[in-house]
């Protein structure tokens, strides 16, 4: 069950997905989103197809959850967060040897997903918060909060700490076209949990960085390179440039999860081209002539020279970033094995 996020704020709806088929369609067209809400979902997609497989023999349903693995990676090629999950769930069932022990496994090891993420979101939080000055007056673009996650948030899992901490004086959203993320979910979580927002246009962010209304800036990603590059949602690389050319501390909140150490860099995260109707209409209205020619990439790039610390659910990352996250891996594979020992 999700939250179908097209229709907010003005209309809370309760999703139910009864199917693989269904769980790739709501990722797909953005019912639900978010690079670590999206991997949960595929999580449970995979589970529910271990739930209906009719496969009489368990290396004919591990066919059938390769299938529905696929099908969900496909559905949004640039969150590293999906791939993973999906991979997590299938690679439980391989070491199973019956197929109701199969069915089982799936679902646990999706619910333990979800719930690390929360987890993860609150650790987040904490290590990120006492970067947040006092009074502070922050930044941020697109929505990575409780919606795009487990609950609690990545960016917003930090200023809803420093929040609770009294740091957050005014925290200003970029409304973030195409989709308009910031403007319908951001601002709408934030006034549920009573933080003072304003919502500006995304062109608008260096008039109140050259006005001194921003103190720092604040996102989540998608993806994250080897090396400290950030895919986020389309218009974050401008506000890091932005921030840069202010004196403005950038910082980007993610889980582990999202890090990918396989790539070297940016240049080697997929970037997902959308529909040009995002583009050329707002809530069905169209708002440009027709048959104009539109393009609709849905995130991009920030090179880690604009990145001041990245806030991982295990510590905060500096530059240079290809030692300081591989350092984090480390020790969070040191943690893991201590745990698995005691």
């Amino acid at each position: 069950m999700l939250i179908d996020q097209r229709h907010l704020p003005g209309d809370l709806r309760i999703e139910r997905c009864e199917s693989v088929e269904a769980v790739a369609r709501a990722i797909r067209e953005l019912r639900v989103r978010g690079a670590p809400a999206i991997g949960i979902a595929a999580g449970f997609g995979v589970a529910i197809a271990a739930r209906d497989s009719t496969a009489e023999a368990v290396a004919d349903l591990f066919v059938d959850l390769e299938r529905a693995a696929a099908l969900l990676k496909a559905t949004r090629p640039t969150a590293v967060n999906l791939a993973w999950a999906v991979d997590r769930v299938v690679a439980a069932a391989s070491g199973c040897l019956t197929i109701e022990e199969s069915r089982q496994t799936t679902l646990s090891v999706a619910q333990r997903i979800a719930r690390d993420d929360l987890a993860s979101c609150h650790a987040i939080g904490s290590h990120g918060a006492p970067l947040i000055p006092e009074n502070a007056r922050v930044l941020t673009h697109c929505n990575a909060g409780a919606l795009g996650t487990a609950g609690y948030g990545t960016a917003l899992g930090v200023i809803r700490s420093a929040h609770a901490a009294g740091r957050i004086r005014e925290v200003v959203v970029d409304e973030t076209r195409p989709v308009l993320q910031g403007a319908r979910l951001t601002a709408w979580e934030l006034l549920c949990d009573g933080i003072p927002v304003t919502l500006i246009t995304d062109n608008a962010a260096a008039h109140f960085m050259q006005r001194g209304r921003i103190d720092v800036a604040i996102v989540g990603a998608d993806r994250i390179a080897a090396n400290g590059d950030v895919a986020n949602k389309i218009g974050t690389y401008g506000v890091a440039v932005l921030a840069r050319a202010h004196d403005i501390p950038f910082y980007v909140a993610a889980p582990l999860s999202t890090i990918d150490l396989s790539i070297p860099d940016g240049s080697h995260i997929p970037i997902e081209e959308r529909s040009p109707d995002e583009v050329t209409t707002i809530g069905g209205l169209r708002i440009a002539p027709d048959n104009v020619r539109a393009e609709n990439p849905a995130f991009d790039v920030t090179p880690s020279r604009l990145v001041s610390g990245i806030i991982t659910d295990r510590g905060v990352a500096r530059a240079p970033y290809a030692e300081s996250l591989a350092a984090l891996f480390r020790e969070s594979t040191l943690s893991s094995a201590r745990q698995a020992s005691a």
